[in-house]
């Protein structure tokens, strides 16, 4: 029998600059009802210190994931069951990245750097590197929102073997530019999906930052055939969960 892999993925509400807030979101999903048998949580991306790529909040909240403070994170989510996936900044001696990182029982699994930066990231260096992880016999990996723009971003992950492709994302925008993308993400998605054959699976925020910006997703689930087969209402919180064979 082939290995299934249940993926649950969360659509959060934006935390900027509130670590502590950001784990007990991710405290609750995993022990939410709706997680039971979920062998993975996704969150989006740069979840942990929130989203802002302006030089003093990346300064001020930038972790280095061998610190004694991302120690202790880990600990914190050391009696989590599920595998968890969720987007931080990351600093590493002077640089900084926009990466997500793969925590398994309090464990550092792994780390992706976002290889595709948009203009507005200048502060934040690109990574060069795709590594994948197997989680129940299924192997996954990583792309970080703009990173779906490029093909190869995801063929990287698919020419290793892995059956999903895990999208922590941040699309909180101006609201004429969050109504305009708010279908065409899909499009975009399911294209990698069907030229890879991997199912995609992407987590984001919702709700609005202030009167001029609103997060609408779209947290969702797309499969080999590039159809959405789940997804999180717009301006909803909650879980969509998958399961990856």
């Amino acid at each position: 029998m082939r290995a299934t892999l249940r993926i649950g993925s969360c659509q959060t509400p934006e935390f900027l600059g509130d670590v502590e807030s950001a784990l007990r979101w991710i405290e609750a999903a995993a022990t939410a009802p709706a997680a039971d048998a979920v062998d993975l949580l996704l969150f989006p991306e740069c979840f942990l210190q929130g989203y802002l790529a302006d030089e003093p909040h990346v300064r001020r909240h930038a972790l280095a994931v061998d610190s004694p403070r991302f120690g202790s994170v880990l600990k914190r989510l050391g009696p989590l069951a599920p595998t968890l996936v969720f987007g931080l900044i990351e600093r590493d001696g002077r640089r900084y990245f926009n990466s997500a990182v793969v925590v398994s029982r309090g464990r550092l699994a792994g780390v992706y750097r976002k290889t595709h930066l948009v203009p507005g990231e200048s502060v934040f260096h690109a990574g060069d590197a795709y590594p994948t992880f197997e989680l129940r016999g299924v192997r996954f990996g990583l792309n970080i929102c703009y990173d779906t723009r490029f093909a190869e971003a995801a063929a990287r992950v698919a020419d290793q073997g892995a059956r999903a492709l895990l999208v922590p994302a941040q699309n909180m925008m101006r609201r004429p530019a969050a109504e305009d993308w708010k279908d065409r993400h899909h499009a975009i998605r399911a294209e990698r999906a069907r030229e890879t054959g991997l199912w995609l699976v992407s987590a984001d925020v919702t709700g609005a930052r202030d009167e001029h910006r609103v997060g609408l997703g779209p947290t969702s689930v797309i499969d080999p055939r590039g159809e959405v087969v789940a997804q999180v209402p717009p301006l909803t919180t909650g879980m969509v969960v998958a399961d990856v064979s």
